[in-house]
């Protein structure tokens, strides 16, 4: 099972001192907070969106005594608490700290991690371990300090989901052994599983050799001589390489159960639920629904996976293997499907056939100053049939928090409202809606489709 720290560890400060980057990188912490129009944002770094139930409870906790109260969740799977008082100084970070949430006060927001959230429910292997040791290896490592809030790790259970989010260094589970991508790079090396997480770390120094003279912050800034030596640079210290193209779409897990083949039934052909997924609309989380999602997974597996796609799955196991349950809608086992309906109660997706399914936005106006538009309450009067592609709202052309493979993008201009395509590099001509609703929302459902 992906497993965080155990909540029983030390998790002091460890020593270490300013990041020689951190006066020019802004990405906020939660040392570092960043000032919104709404109040100012602290970013926690959840690695692989791995949480026990105490630590989700710490950070509502926060929100409520410090913020505005709610939760928002980021596309790597970490959460941004909003609306903090300007005086709050070092209040959160000394309850996130007591919590395990900031075990190194020097590498806090190097701690980019994002994992296959459906990592050993679902079939495929558990990258628990690799998370946990490359944790471990982060906040031990002096240099790694340096890394700067936007320099990302993805550990892949071989579902390619995480590897087609373009991290700058990528594991990838495969027959027993570990893949290792750098950036973009078609070529991966391959390793014992052991060695995984040690040579994400080792990749991630040479990384900031190789930015010192660009001043790059992640592989794909790196000028194309330089990123090609950092290539070669892994590869020399790795075992064979192989041909290896990266996914271009990043799948979500699907809102609902999620079933595994039950092993303790040989020779047939039976599933279990093993856990449940669900969204959550805009990725943002009242008080009531983070702790409902809190009890939730106290009264099965006591974890919450934070996907990178604003989602949270609750692994179980929810029934027993080979057990005789009653059946819930849909044929769902009983206890998966109590546990949906009481989370679609409290207004979260937990079924393909929501019409918030594949709707992000950014926060928009008012919450940021550079917003044209308050996006989030467009992307809500525009909701309309699920749509075959994901749509995301921009309230400006830094189209914060995108995502990535295909979608729809909608970005708010001065001209109005622009509509394209995007896939990968390619994004198709594109439609401007000006100042009508109903028109944009019509244009918007039908770019979708």
């Amino acid at each position: 099972m992906l497993a965080a720290m155990p909540d029983s560890a030390p998790s002091p400060l460890s020593a270490g001192g300013t990041s020689s980057r951190d006066g020019g990188d802004a990405c906020p912490g939660t040392l570092r907070l960043h000032r919104a129009d709404d109040g100012a944002l602290a970013r926690v770094r959840i690695p692989g969106g791995v949480l026990s139930a105490d630590r989700a409870g710490a950070l509502l906790a926060v929100a409520g005594r410090f913020g505005d109260g709610e939760l928002h969740l980021t596309s790597r799977g970490n959460v941004q608490l909003r609306g903090l008082d300007a005086e709050c100084g070092g209040g959160p970070a000394e309850l996130l700290g007591a919590a395990g949430l900031l075990p190194s006060a020097a590498h806090e927001r190097a701690r980019n991690m994002v994992a296959s959230p459906l990592a050993g429910l679902d079939g495929s292997p558990s990258v628990g371990g690799w998370l946990s040791e490359l944790d471990s290896l982060v906040c031990g490592s002096a240099a790694a300090a340096a890394l700067s809030g936007r320099f990302l790790f993805a550990l892949d259970s071989g579902r390619g989901d995480v590897d087609a989010l373009g991290a700058d260094v990528t594991l990838i589970a495969e027959d027993g052994d570990c893949l290792v991508r750098v950036g973009a790079a078609d070529e991966v090396f391959r390793l014992p599983s052991a060695d995984g997480p040690r040579a994400a770390l080792l990749a991630a120094e040479l990384f900031l050799r190789a930015a010192r003279d660009s001043g790059a912050w992640r592989v794909k800034d790196l000028p194309d001589d330089v990123r090609t030596a950092l290539v070669r640079a892994v590869g020399a210290t790795a075992g064979p390489v192989a041909h290896r193209p990266r996914p271009r779409t990043a799948k979500a897990p699907a809102p609902g159960p999620v079933t595994a083949p039950d092993n303790s039934t040989p020779a047939t052909t039976t599933t279990t639920v093993t856990a449940i997924s669900v969204g959550v609309p805009l990725g943002r989380l009242a008080p009531a629904q983070w702790r409902l999602l809190t009890e939730t997974a106290r009264r099965y597996g006591n974890e919450l996976r934070l996907t990178p796609w604003r989602g949270i799955v609750i692994p179980g196991p929810f029934e027993p293997p080979g057990s005789s349950t009653r059946s819930g809608r849909s044929g769902q086992p009983g206890r998966a499907a109590e546990a949906l309906d009481a989370l679609a109660a409290a207004g979260l997706i937990t079924g393909p056939d929501s019409p918030w399914t594949g709707v992000g936005a950014c926060i928009g106006h008012p919450g940021c100053a550079k917003s044209l538009s308050d996006v989030r309450a467009e992307a809500g009067a525009a909701v309309g049939p699920v749509g075959r592609l994901p749509v995301y709202w921009s309230g400006c052309e830094r189209r914060c928090g995108h995502p990535h493979g295909e979608w729809i993008d909608v970005v708010v201009t001065p001209e109005g409202h622009r509509i394209s395509h995007v896939r990968g590099e390619h994004r198709d001509p594109r439609t401007v809606v000006r100042n009508d609703p109903a028109a944009l929302a019509s244009a918007v459902s039908g770019a979708r489709a």
